[in-house]
């Protein structure tokens, strides 16, 4: 293969990982290898296995094949490679046979072969093994390295083994090793466990005077290592120490101090440091919180309730962790609705659930037996922007199983398996056990393959991953109708075809170049495709014909709806038709979710008629319409464009009759429009719904007065809230967010800021919602000042900003002529987050073009197609009035036909 130095052999590597990793072939992998014609260099043969490192099975078969060819031997980096291989895949077996192998090859074992070995076994925590592998290196004469030395320690660390840990310490000590901030916290910790002071402090002093970490820093470690360790007495001593040495003692010693006494129960204690730390005025939330956690862990929840109220009376906002702890209390104690109440409070005062606290709410409302508000709150996830987590799951899961509702812990499963979380053992043991338990034998059996299948899926995902490798992130779904793709295919070839694609906007000069490619094409592939290369939908739907025409290949529903999507997206309904036709002509499974996404895609361009003569059609054909169908059907209808409200409330009543519950999304966009027209006896039918299917009488009053508020409807709103008499101050915190809202829209600012007032004193504080109110009443009144002050307020409070508020600021600066500050505010959403949405570019758009800044405006269409955001034809239109105005006629011409080219660009063209 000559010199490899000078030759690229990336195409030969991924030529024979190609083969190497496509196992369902008639032809047999060792057959197709040997048809090469390759001579196998170890170079490449390191890299075709570092490239197989996640199918283990298939690189042992690569591995144990090249190594009979003739002139060929593995050479040490070739079996580190594969050890490292085995280890991950917990093969230890075969780690132990490599090893032999290498002896009997006489292939060099380097400190790298070592220090694989001692870190597989440590990380299994085969301590013995570690042990004896770290002893044999040092009688084959290979001194152990610095990397060596640490993996150890954390090994025995993590193991549980602080006694042997502290002595591989020393050892690093005497050769004047360093080790990392992270390793020196270990063995610290290990130490303060075996409450061997004296470690403790040599661990500290190695700190400051070999790695020169801050002497402020290391006590501070100290100090968390005793606390931590439950060593208070230890703890103590050493602030008296610091104190004789004339140590400043600042507020993160006294709060890890009071966190360890709580933590200990020894709440009094703590109680005395606090008030120290109120003289010195470095009292906050946090430390509240570890006093109620204190009182919690004594099980006195009414001293924690009463010290929580202080806290609020004083103008502390409560950390989420402490709103989460008293709320798993209070599920605990079986005090239900007090828990709910809790939680709604956190929300309404603008502090942000976690993931923690919103997996505490629905672990209370499974222990109720409310699986309908579990799911909200398990949704809502989404709407916060937090990814949901295997130990998310693990917990609905584990509830389910306490009230036994086998049906719902199918949906988790489920669930988990499309967000591709690897469900693992551990559930599927509790869910076999609950069944079991119940006699549902024939459950039993489906958990059981479905247990089999994730396995299998588990061990053959293929990810092109270096030994180095890092996690890549899945894209986000950007769509719920179109199911997420397998990840049954290469990234590589992925990435290949993406860049063809984009290559030329020649169709014919992008299939020669598909014509030459080797890469064998899967539904999942070709998914996942279609997702990538979406905003250049003509190329997208001519890949998608001609890969369908490829031997050996076929496409899937999820394909076709990815294709019917796309062509919908372009406003190319002719081709989307053909395509639904298609797939009926070769008997493709037509899915309620292929229907909903015609329906969405007539819906968005304002042909509702047709949307609901397809909606009609789907229930011609036997196909019931799903939930997603009603809503986006009930959404669309309430739009402004091709909106039909009489239509909408028979579809929403008949989405009711059918059993499926309306969201939080839907809701909002119903009543909206609903009050804006004045159907308001349909409204209040909505809420009298609402209230059968679960939801609580103030939430659906609340939704309800929002939604008049909006539509400037403020008096009704307020009569409606004379109705509700024992949850109004339930309601109150809900809806004071909307009703100080309508109150600005009619200029009753004093109103609007007393009843602002008013909840505070009642420990409601504003919300994200009623700040953005305050923040554009003042703009639009020209007071800039107080619009700002309102903004640094926010932030003060711990109020996060969403896109609405940015979008509020920047409106607001080049309504009063600060263009500048407005840029200023946009660039920071795009460095910053959140990241300007589809809304946000279009309100700047409108903005610039009414002061005279068209041509800025026109850079923002090139931005918005760079972020995967299609311009509408209004900002189109927008801008072209604008240049026109400005006296710019050759640059609006030039809109026209940027207009024109992004119209042609996402049409099929045959």
């Amino acid at each position: 293969m000559g010199n490899l130095s000078e030759i690229d052999v990336s195409p030969v590597v991924h030529e024979i990982t190609e083969i190497v990793r496509a196992e369902k072939c008639v032809v047999s992998l060792e057959e197709r290898l040997g048809n090469l014609g390759f001579r196998f260099d170890p170079k490449v043969v390191e890299k075709v296995l570092k490239r197989c490192f996640k199918v283990p099975h298939l690189a042992l078969r690569f591995f144990n094949w090249v190594k009979v060819r003739e002139g060929f031997h593995h050479t040490s980096e070739i079996y580190n490679t594969m050890l490292s291989i085995a280890g991950e895949a917990k093969e230890f077996g075969l780690m132990e046979e490599l090893v032999k192998e290498m002896e009997m090859n006489s292939s060099e074992k380097s400190i790298k072969t070592w220090t694989i070995l001692v870190s597989q076994y440590g990380k299994a925590k085969l301590i013995g093994k570690a042990l004896l592998v770290f002893d044999n290196m040092k009688k084959c004469g290979c001194e152990p390295d610095v990397s060596a030395y640490k993996i150890m320690i954390r090994s025995l660390c993590n193991a549980g083994k602080g006694d042997i840990a502290l002595e591989f310490y020393k050892e690093v000590v005497q050769k004047e090793m360093l080790l990392d901030l992270n390793l020196y916290k270990m063995v610290m910790n290990c130490a303060a466990r075996l409450g061997d002071v004296d470690v403790v402090h040599s661990v500290a002093n190695d700190m400051i005077k070999i790695s020169q970490i801050p002497e402020h820093d290391v006590y501070v470690y100290m100090l968390k290592s005793f606390c931590a360790s439950g060593r208070i007495k230890e703890a103590l001593e050493l602030i008296r120490d610091l104190k004789s040495k004339e140590v400043s003692i600042d507020d993160d010693y006294f709060k890890t101090l009071v966190e360890g006494l709580c933590r200990a129960g020894r709440i009094s204690d703590a109680l005395e440091i606090v008030d120290i730390m109120k003289r010195r005025d470095l009292v906050d939330e946090k430390v509240h919180g570890f006093i109620i956690s204190g009182h919690l862990r004594k099980n006195d929840l009414s001293k924690a309730l009463v010290l929580f109220q202080e806290m609020k009376e004083s103008g502390y906002l409560p950390l989420a962790s402490t709103y989460t702890e008293l709320m798993q209390c209070l599920f605990k104690l079986n005090e239900y609705q007090k828990g709910c109440e809790l939680y709604d409070e956190m929300l309404q005062g603008g502090v942000q659930p976690d993931s923690v606290a919103i997996t505490a709410m629905v672990a209370g409302h499974v222990r109720q037996n409310h699986i309908s508000e579990a799911w909200k709150a398990f949704e809502s996830m989404k709407d916060y922007g937090i990814r949901t987590t295997w130990k998310s799951y693990s917990v609905f899961i584990k509830e389910l199983c306490r009230v036994s509702r086998t049906d719902e812990i199918f949906k988790v499963l489920n669930k988990m398996q499309d967000s591709k979380i690897a469900i693992g053992d551990e559930i599927f043991h509790w869910v076999i056990s609950c069944m079991e338990k119940r006699g549902e034998m024939d459950n039993v059996e489906k958990v059981k393959q479905l247990q089999r299948i994730s396995n299998e899926t588990c061990r053959r995902q293929e990810l092109h991953v270096e030994l180095n490798h890092n996690q890549i992130e899945q894209e986000k779904m950007n769509s719920v109708l179109v199911k997420p793709p397998s990840k049954a295919y290469s990234e590589q070839d992925l990435k290949e075809i993406c860049k063809i694609l984009s290559s030329s906007t020649n169709w014919c000069f992008v299939q020669e170049a598909l014509e030459k490619c080797a890469v064998q094409f899967t539904p999942e592939l070709i998914l996942e495709i279609l997702r990538k290369c979406e905003m250049n939908g003509n190329t997208a739907l001519q890949f998608f014909s001609w890969v369908g025409k490829q031997a050996g290949y076929h496409h899937s529903t999820e394909t076709y709806n990815m294709a019917i999507k796309i062509a919908g997206r372009g406003k190319d309904f002719k081709h989307m038709r053909n395509l639904f036709f298609e797939m009926r002509r070769k008997r493709y499974i037509i899915s309620p979710d292929t229907w909903t996404i015609m329906i969405m895609q007539y819906g968005r361009a304002g042909l509702t008629e047709i949307a609901l003569r397809v909606f009609g059609e789907m229930k011609g054909n036997g196909c019931n319409p799903t939930g997603s169908t009603y809503k986006y059907l009930v959404i669309l209808l309430c739009g402004r464009k091709g909106r039909k409200v009489d239509d909408a409330v028979k579809i929403f009543q008949e989405m009711i009759h059918a059993g499926y519950i309306p969201d939080k999304e839907l809701i909002e966009t119903y009543l909206g429009c609903l009050s804006e027209v004045s159907k308001l006896q349909a409204a209040r039918s909505c809420i009298d719904s609402l209230c059968k299917v679960g939801f609580t009488r103030p939430l659906s009053y609340s939704l309800y007065v929002q939604a008049l508020c909006r539509a400037g409807r403020l008096e009704e709103a307020l009569a409606l809230l004379d109705e509700v008499e024992e949850d109004r101050p339930k309601l109150d915190q809900y809806i004071y967010g909307s009703v100080v809202h309508g109150l600005l829209r009619r200029g009753q600012t004093g109103e609007a800021l007393a009843k602002v007032e008013s909840m505070k004193q009642v420990g409601v504080y504003p919300t994200v919602h009623v700040y953005t109110s305050l923040i554009v009443h003042f703009f639009k009144e020209k007071q800039i000042e107080r619009a700002l002050e309102t903004f640094a307020e926010m932030q003060e409070q711990g109020c996060e900003p969403t896109v609405v508020t940015y979008s509020a600021l920047i409106r607001g600066y080049v309504n009063v002529g600060k263009v500048i500050e407005a840029w200023n505010v946009f660039n920071h959403m795009k460095t910053k987050g959140p990241y300007p949405d589809f809304k946000t570019y279009s309100m700047f758009i409108s903005c610039l073009c009414k002061v005279g800044k068209s041509e800025k405006a026109l850079q923002l269409i090139s931005e918005m197609l760079d972020s995967g955001i299609v311009p509408s034809n209004i900002n189109f239109r927008t801008i072209f009035f604008g240049l026109n105005r400005e006296g710019k006629q050759d640059l609006a011409r030039s809109v026209l036909h940027k207009k024109s080219a992004l119209i042609s660009s996402r049409k099929f063209l045959n």
